[in-house]
């Protein structure tokens, strides 16, 4: 069989289960046969079982069997499903591409989003961070001059439809766009990630990619009209949480370092938001507003 079809599988299977939640392999089987998942042939009990593997080594998910209750399968685990981990995110691109490999008669109804260049070196970077080498990239940031450098890659991030890789230059962490890369290459030079070091914890205190010295801060903000279902559905950040509610407004309280990425961010929201606390946070957005107002009404 394809890889491809045996993916679609896999992305069946799992979907399943969190559409229907707890099945018998015979009720799994019915549904299997009547979707015609592998073209109307049944769910044998030893495919399903080599499937279960595969789905827990390449997605992290756990099904499980309730042997007390009727022999129903479920998923044991499925807060993975739910954040931002590489497996929640190759579910989601694999059942979109198998999706659109479906509807391919389409393509000109559906339409995707712009990504920049730099997926050409992600092959390489994720090579030197299996291997544990490093690299040599020439890289030219907006508005200046190329240059080369040798990196320890510790992490690749994708974030507004660009890569980031996070590296350690041998003095400092620092983050760098694949967009701007102009060529990566491996070195002979090794280099080993500390263990105790996690990529996760470096950017958690973050909304985004910019990881500077921005204190932490106890951040409210009030959204207005549609507003708070956008904040509802994706949150910004993990520590974001509901405070308040009323019929004209809800209130959002994120802990977290402020920086250039999550003001951005705000901003993007328009009349829509309000920043009520801090005060130093509050009053940035207003130098921002009015810088904005004076380009449009210079005096």
């Amino acid at each position: 069989m394809k890889p491809a079809l045996i993916f679609q599988q896999y992305i069946w299977l799992i979907n399943a289960f969190r559409r229907h939640g707890r099945m018998t392999l015979d009720e799994l089987n019915e549904r299997w046969v009547r979707e015609e998942v592998a073209e109307g042939n049944p769910l044998s009990r030893s495919t399903f079982n080599r499937h279960r593997d595969a789905i827990l080594d390449m997605f992290g998910v756990i099904i499980d069997c309730d042997a007390k209750n009727g022999y129903k399968y479920f998923i044991a685990n499925r807060e993975v499903l739910d954040d931002d981990s590489l497996e929640r995110w190759m579910l989601s691109t694999m059942t979109v591409g198998g999706v659109l490999s479906d509807s391919i008669s389409l393509k000109d109804r559906i339409i995707l989003e712009n990504v920049p260049a730099g997926e050409e070196f992600l092959q390489t970077i994720i090579r030197a961070i299996k291997s544990g080498k490093k690299i040599l990239m020439t890289y030219q940031r907006f508005g200046a001059e190329s240059y080369e450098k040798v990196v320890a890659p510790y992490a690749l991030k994708l974030f507004h439809q660009r890569w980031y890789m996070l590296s350690f230059t041998g003095r400092h962490y620092a983050t760098y766009s694949l967009d701007r890369m102009l060529a990566v290459s491996l070195t002979d030079e090794d280099f080993e990630m500390p263990k105790d070091f996690s990529p996760q914890d470096y950017f958690a205190e973050y909304f985004g990619v910019l990881t500077d010295e921005t204190p932490m801060a106890h951040v409210v903000i009030r959204t207005y009209g549609k507003t708070p279902n956008y904040f509802r559905t994706l949150p910004l950040h993990q520590s974001q949480r509901e405070v308040a509610s009323t019929d004209n407004y809800t209130d959002f309280a994120f802990d977290i370092r402020p920086t250039a990425d999550f003001i951005g961010e705000l901003l993007s929201h328009d009349e829509g938001l309000e920043i009520l606390e801090p005060a130093s946070l509050r009053q940035q957005f207003q130098q921002r507003v009015e810088a904005m107002l004076r380009r449009y009404n210079p005096t």
